[in-house]
């Protein structure tokens, strides 16, 4: 087992340069970089450029401009070069690579280029409510689905599963961000109840609180956004458990178990479970991933929450560079890593699997 993870602990560079080279290429194409975005910000401001037309000479003031930039137009040559050498855009895009990869080797992701502030401390900012929804959401998820997923494959073609099966299939129609809608309308003050807060993971006075009243005032505030994130990932995880149980239960050796006078619980827990559960609970590293990084935008929109779901959008739209490399390198690491971590959980669930085996 040890050489297949060092392979694929080398795998991991070849594929994380990779994933970084095509965005970076990609970004070279994109219009509306960091210069347009400063550009559009200081349009109509007047006298701006005061001190670089060196105290207001109008003649100096009639700069044709740099046509490579949208709203460069009159402008001082002098500005646009200043802010190319600040963003680094007056090196080759070859060598911006380059340093940029050189610096992320060793954790360093610069500053970003409107907050003056390091996009490290920028992300560890906004990590707590993403890790409150994703790993809320997923341990929800996983302590539902599971028993309900099981209690389906045993009375499968009841009533019991035709009428969960509907819930199920009703909840995994209704997005997320409409749930969450729904929620607040209901229980956060919108048209009839006002029991839960609107925003934010705390109150004002949370920190005079004593221990319990933290975390109850923790809860009370997580409770409608960790709902809203959990719905989705809770039906598809109900019908995969249920799936998975239901081709175990009609193995052979499960028949064999009965017949030799096993109780039912014994045959479920002590035979079927470890094998259907298998790709369930393997799954975990990837389900929380996903929950953590890929489905909190709009979640952390409609609750006003600070997560890097908002984080990684608003970065994409002001072309901070620095963040969404940053952060796109920091995810793309982390999504490798976890990669390895669920044929680990597939080792630790069921020995008998061998990926060395399988590789060589």
């Amino acid at each position: 087992m040890g050489a297949y993870i060092l392979r694929r602990l080398l795998l991991m560079i070849p594929t994380l340069i990779g994933i970084m080279i095509i965005n970076f290429a990609l970004t070279q194409f994109v219009p509306g970089g960091p210069i347009e975005q400063v550009l559009a910000r200081i349009e109509g401001e007047g006298d701006v450029f005061r001190n670089i037309s060196g105290g207001g000479d109008a003649g100096q003031m009639q700069a044709v401009g740099d046509e490579r930039y949208s709203g460069a137009r009159g402008l001082p040559p002098e500005f646009i070069a200043e802010l190319e050498k600040q963003f680094g855009f007056d090196k080759p895009p070859l060598e911006r690579f380059l340093t940029m990869m050189g610096g992320y080797l060793r954790f360093d992701f610069g500053e970003s280029y409107f907050r003056s502030i390091s996009v490290v401390d920028l992300v560890i900012e906004k990590m707590p409510v993403s890790i409150t929804l994703g790993l809320w959401s997923t341990l929800i998820a996983y302590m539902i689905s599971i028993p309900l997923g099981i209690r389906k494959a045993v009375k499968d073609g009841t009533a019991f599963d035709t009428w969960t099966s509907g819930a199920i299939i009703v909840a995994y129609a209704i997005p997320g961000f409409l749930f969450a809608v729904l929620l607040i309308v209901l229980f956060a003050g919108g048209s009839y109840w006002r029991i839960f807060p609107l925003r934010g993971l705390t109150s004002d006075n949370f920190e005079d609180l004593t221990l319990i009243g933290k975390a109850l005032d923790y809860l009370w505030h997580i409770a409608l956004p960790v709902l809203s994130t959990t719905i989705a990932s809770f039906a598809t995880l109900t019908l995969l458990t249920k799936n998975s149980f239901l081709d175990e239960i009609n193995k052979q050796y499960v028949m064999t178990a009965r017949a030799k006078g096993l109780t039912e619980g014994r045959v479920l827990y002590g035979h079927v479970f470890r094998n259907a559960m298998l790709i369930v609970i393997a799954g975990f590293p990837g389900l929380f991933l996903g929950v953590f990084f890929g489905s909190s935008l709009l979640i952390e929109t409609i609750f006003s929450l600070d997560g890097l779901g908002r984080l990684g959008y608003e970065a994409a739209v002001a072309r901070d560079y620095p963040v969404v490399f940053g952060t796109l390198y920091v995810f793309g690491l982390v999504g490798l890593l976890v990669g390895i971590l669920s044929d680990l959980m597939y080792v630790f669930v069921d020995p008998r699997i061998d990926f060395e085996r399988r590789a060589g």
